[in-house]
């Protein structure tokens, strides 16, 4: 069963997370699902922005599938985490610009998902963003760790993290976690024109600058296919 559905709406493409009955939450089955989007989209040579969304209006991403993760062997663990790795870095070095339309929670992995986005715009009145792995016993990995200093405010990645704390979109604006907050009708509209605008970019021009600021993730690449 298909967990998300690509579409293009001129040169914006526009994912839509379609699980809100699993909280879009993430098994090794919907990291594939993820890849193909991602050789699909980098595939993709003319202007383009993606837009990452869900059309539940409560959830976004609440992260790790741990019901279905708990029925692997512990020593599967490892090796999901590092799917997980590869997932949100490939996001993270996207050869376009990246918008997260966050309609609602976004929890751990889901947290690190949005991210790795260039630009997060969050429903102001309801969802929280929130770190919960201090409280659930899974710490980050390295790589994880490198993935946070893509957020702008590093005491807020400090109380995140070391609190387990979630905040909601006004307070998660105040921490700079995110661009923009929206009453919920007018979010997926806002989060269109930032796209659209974001799209008469060069992309080539964009993706270097894009990759120039996030060289320490660059090198982290490089470092793993070496």
């Amino acid at each position: 069963m298909s967990t998300m559905e690509l579409k293009q709406e001129g040169p914006v493409y526009v994912l839509t997370l379609t699980n809100g009955v699993n909280a879009n939450t993430i098994s090794a089955d919907v990291v594939g699902e993820y890849h193909k989007i991602l050789d699909d989209l980098e595939a993709v040579t003319d202007n383009a922005v993606l837009i990452l969304t869900s059309n539940d209006p409560k959830i976004w991403c609440n992260g790790v599938d741990l019901k279905w993760l708990i029925t692997r062997p512990p020593e599967y663990f490892p090796a999901y985490a590092g799917l997980i790795d590869r997932l949100l870095l490939r996001f993270a070095l996207l050869n376009m610009p990246t918008v997260g339309c966050l309609t609602g929670h976004a929890y751990g992995a889901g947290a690190l998902l949005a991210t790795t986005m260039d630009f997060r715009l969050m429903r102001e009145d309801r969802g929280f963003f929130c770190f919960p792995e201090v409280d659930i016993g899974i710490p980050f990995t390295p790589f994880m760790y490198d993935l946070l200093r893509l957020l702008p405010d590093g005491h807020a990645i400090n109380e995140l993290v070391l609190t387990g704390k979630r905040v909601g979109g006004k307070e998660a604006l105040d921490m700079k976690i995110v661009s923009a907050v929206y009453p919920p009708e007018t979010l997926f509209e806002k989060t269109m024109e930032l796209a659209t605008a974001l799209a008469k970019k060069d992309r080539k021009t964009y993706t270097h600058l894009k990759l120039g600021l996030r060289k320490y993730l660059t090198a982290f690449k490089e470092a793993r296919d070496s």
